[in-house]
């Protein structure tokens, strides 16, 4: 058996490691040729180190956007330091499918990289060596953990049953808007609006009924807003609508339009029809007031004057 020397078996070690390893292994000339392409790069690209090298790397990869890789290599180059690309800036430098099973979800290999300067013997860098790491399993259980968070903090504001602003963020928003306009000057009204006689259709048809028509006057009530508006489901039967930049006089049409859409619903309940309308209470912000609650009082209290005048009306504050 012939003998093989400790030289040649080293060589023969690191020829298959550079092939097996599962990392991408790149080596550019400084004018972006491919010399080098191994075993990972070969199996994710569908092209053999024969089809690639000396190509022009920009001229195989069109995905690649060059102005930015140049700004990352030409410092490689001329300063001889290394340069990192992280997926968190840039999802990958080559747009290679992902067939992992694990991360599925996602259709390109997320990606990062290390490029670092090859030198000849006087110190001359003669070449770019890029390492890809793939690293999809990391990126996607990050890009979920933080969609999950997102969900989170958006149900946290959020009223369950009527996907409204629930009532600490609807109340947050509207002291927002107070000291907004005790800086400003600026018009804003105040809307509060009630369910009439909410808890005869609990008692009648159960609470079940009762959430139907909570849903349906909260859709109403979203129907009508405009963009800047801010609803919110204040209590059980009750809501608050912030309308920015309004006059009582033209909150009067947008609380008119709300009453007449809710009066006009027909609601189906376990084969039965239900019937709703709804009493409101405005009122345009002061500059006397002193803080927020005052103006949900005189809101509130326009909405109350609804209720004893014959309920599914609309009372503005101080007229």
């Amino acid at each position: 058996m012939q003998n093989i020397s400790p030289e040649v078996a080293e060589v023969h070690w690191l020829l298959d490691m550079f092939q097996t390893v599962d990392v991408g292994l790149v080596v550019l000339t400084a004018d972006y040729k491919i010399q080098v392409w191994n075993g990972f790069m070969e199996n994710h690209s569908g092209l053999t180190p024969r089809q690639v090298r000396d190509r022009y790397l920009f001229d195989l990869f069109s995905e690649i956007d060059e102005d930015w890789l140049r700004r990352k290599c030409d410092p490689v180059i001329l300063l001889k330091n290394r340069a990192f690309t992280i997926w968190e800036q840039r999802p990958f430098i080559f747009k290679f499918r992902n067939y992992r099973p694990i991360t599925g979800v996602a259709d390109y290999m997320y990606q990062n990289s290390t490029i670092f300067p090859i030198t000849d013997l006087r110190g001359v860098v003669t070449h770019l060596c890029m390492i890809i790491y793939d690293v999809t399993d990391v990126a996607t259980s990050r890009l979920e953990l933080e969609s999950m968070n997102g969900q989170l903090r958006q149900l946290s504001k959020t009223d369950f049953l009527t996907e409204l602003n629930n009532r600490g963020t609807w109340e947050e928003a509207l002291q927002n808007e107070f000291k907004r306009l005790k800086r400003s000057g600026h018009q804003g009204t105040l809307l509060m609006c009630d369910i009439d006689h909410f808890k005869r259709i609990n008692d009648n048809y159960g609470h079940a009924a009762g959430d139907v028509v909570i849903r349906q006057v909260a859709q109403a009530v979203k129907k009508n807003l405009r963009e800047t508006d801010v609803a919110g489901r204040y209590g059980g039967e009750e809501f608050a609508v912030l309308l920015v930049d309004t006059s009582a006089d033209q909150a009067l049409y947008f609380a008119e339009r709300l009453r007449k859409t809710v009066e006009g619903l027909s609601m189906e309940f376990n084969q039965q029809l239900l019937k709703a309308t709804v009493s409101v209470g405005i009122a345009e912000y002061k500059a006397d007031m002193l803080e927020h609650r005052q103006w949900i009082e005189a809101a509130d209290k326009a909405l109350y004057t609804s209720k004893a005048e014959g309920r599914n009306r609309v009372t503005v504050a101080d007229k």
